[in-house]
């Protein structure tokens, strides 16, 4: 009996630690080379007087280079100033720990687009894709994230990086803080 119960326990041990598996969006191996990302990830939402704002992050890997897809859609009826991205812009990742992790956008001015849906609703769409630096990517792997601070071309956001985030979008519950410590093996 003593051994039912051990190996019980034992199991579900396992089972409790145990990583999940990678999931992609894509995921090509040719004779030009390999290219994968992740499935979008809810990192936060802000809903205030009408207006909307989602930031979604995905894990790039191309031929063996990881970068970090970020994705800002915001809407409203009212005017939607652009954030835009470029040479220049960044993401500094305050984490538990106490360490500050710095992402660089790569070498592209992209200012998304807007798009009016049939609800009378200005979506503006806005994807910038950033590069680990090399020397604080392990970083990442061992604290939870705190806050993110996103520098567009002309202004700074700041985000508080929730343990747990319960979409009012589509009621799905993630967890922010954890993103890189549950997905950053699935590029490496």
């Amino acid at each position: 009996m003593k051994h039912l119960i051990t190996l019980t326990l034992f199991l579900l041990t396992i089972t409790a630690f145990a990583q999940k598996p990678c999931e992609y969006s894509v995921n090509v191996n040719d004779s030009i080379g390999s290219y994968k990302v992740t499935n979008e990830y809810l990192m936060s939402e802000k809903y205030f007087g009408g207006n909307f704002d989602y930031i979604f992050f995905s894990l790039a890997q191309t031929d063996g280079l990881p970068t970090l897809n970020l994705q800002s859609i915001q809407k409203s009826k009212d005017f939607i100033k652009a954030n835009c991205f470029d040479k220049n812009s960044k993401i500094f990742l305050q984490l538990e720990n106490g360490k500050i992790v710095t992402l660089m956008h790569i070498n592209q001015e992209n200012c998304g687009t807007l798009v009016r849906d049939d609800k009378g609703f200005d979506n503006r769409i806005n994807t910038g894709i950033f590069m680990f630096m090399k020397d604080n990517y392990e970083e990442l792997k061992k604290s939870p994230i705190s806050i993110m601070r996103v520098k567009y071309l002309t202004n700074v956001e700041d985000y508080i990086v929730k343990r747990e985030l319960t979409s009012e979008l589509t009621g799905k519950v993630t967890h922010p803080n954890t993103y890189f410590l549950e997905n950053i093996r699935c590029v490496e």
